[in-house]
């Protein structure tokens, strides 16, 4: 199951949104907080309990330097993904947006699609009003 989140512009440079985003503890600031429990994070990896009881788990896997942070599921998740969010720089603004790529069943699937694409859309949003609030 593949799910490609709206695209966010960001008011600051792709140096600025990458190293907020490279850092896993800021992750609790992109999530809908009344939707999120039990956070926990160190700088390489995060985990919380979703509405339901579901726990996801985010492990930074690879970076490339301002572009682009590529993550994967936690021993905890409840199936294996990757998370794989793009930078791209747009005058004096990023342009960004989160690809997912979860191996999941038919069932499963139409359980997890729209709340999980509500989510992603969620935390592209997030990242912009978090640069102008910050402004």
């Amino acid at each position: 199951m593949k799910i490609t989140s709206n695209q966010a512009q960001v008011n600051a440079s792709k140096e600025e949104v990458f190293h907020f985003l490279k850092d896993m503890n800021n992750i609790i600031h992109l999530l809908p907080q009344d939707n999120v429990s039990d956070f926990k994070s160190t700088d390489k990896e995060c985990s919380f309990k979703v509405q339901g009881g579901v726990v996801i788990s985010l492990v930074q896997t690879d970076l490339t330097e301002f572009s682009e942070l590529k993550m994967k599921s936690g021993e905890k998740s409840p199936f294996p993904f990757n998370l794989t969010i793009s930078l791209n720089d747009k005058g004096d603004a990023t342009i960004g947006y989160i690809d997912f790529d979860g191996q999941v069943n038919m069932f499963l699937k139409m359980m997890v699609e729209k709340p999980l694409t509500n989510l992603f859309n969620y935390m592209s949003s997030k990242i912009t009003s978090h640069f102008e609030e910050e402004k």
